[in-house]
């Protein structure tokens, strides 16, 4: 059976993946300044295409959750999954790093830890395995910290990453992180290395599209393809066969 997957690039950490009537998003946010043009936006209308749309908040940070999202449900019927350590009050389901959820027969969801807030995801989509990192990276600073602050990070980071290398991923979003300097690929890097996802598309790499289309043009991990999307709305189709 072929399974088509489409994907939608929005801003920073944002994305959108359809097949048929199910939607998810993840980390949705239009901007400091709204930079997120009013065209590109995630409308009622759009959402009102799928049977079930669900709205995934990997942490509190305010580049990973614009309010916006909340105000859907007045529109459409929505399941907010969102991080065990939310504030108190957030609408959603709530996960922390090793539970596991049943959304509907086609929709399962895992939660991972992250090196930072909240959580990632890992999401089940009709057999299609599509992880959200949320902002999961080797969050080195080499410029500012320490070795041995370095030296944790690198710790954590590994241990995050190791329950995830025992799983298949078909599509991952990770960090590029523009702003850790020569070494801002460091995190993804290690995670195509022992995850192996079948595509990484990069994202958090803060309106740099150079970043992103740089990392996608240097990589050279056999197991996994790159793609960089960087244009507001972008989307790519994915065929995926049983």
């Amino acid at each position: 059976m072929d399974r088509k997957l489409t994907i939608t690039y929005y801003l920073h950490s944002g994305f959108s993946v359809a097949m048929e009537d199910v939607l998810l998003v993840f980390d949705y946010w239009t901007g400091e300044q709204g930079e997120l043009p009013q065209d590109k936006r995630i409308t009622p209308e759009f959402l009102r295409t799928f049977r079930e749309v669900y709205v995934f908040i990997s942490h509190e940070h305010p580049d990973h959750l614009d309010p916006v999202v909340f105000t859907w449900r007045t529109e459409v019927p929505i399941t907010y999954i969102v991080s065990a350590d939310m504030p108190i009050g957030t609408r959603g389901k709530r996960m922390a790093p090793g539970d596991a959820l049943t959304l509907s027969p086609r929709v399962q969801v895992k939660a991972f830890d992250s090196t930072d807030l909240g959580v990632s995801f890992l999401v089940d989509l009709a057999g299609v395995k599509v992880f959200h990192a949320g902002d999961l990276n080797f969050w080195h600073w080499r410029e500012e910290s320490t070795i041995k602050e370095i030296e944790e990070a690198d710790d954590a980071f590994r241990q995050a990453v190791e329950p995830i290398a025992r799983e298949e991923i078909d599509v991952a979003f990770f960090p590029v992180d523009a702003r850790q300097g020569m070494m801002y690929d460091a995190g993804a890097n290690y995670f195509m290395m022992c995850v192996k996802p079948r595509l990484l598309i990069p994202m958090h790499f803060w309106g740099r599209a150079e970043i992103a289309t740089e990392f996608a043009r240097r990589s050279r991990c056999r197991q996994t393809e790159v793609l960089a999307l960087t244009r507001y709305g972008e989307q790519i189709g994915l065929h995926f066969t049983e």
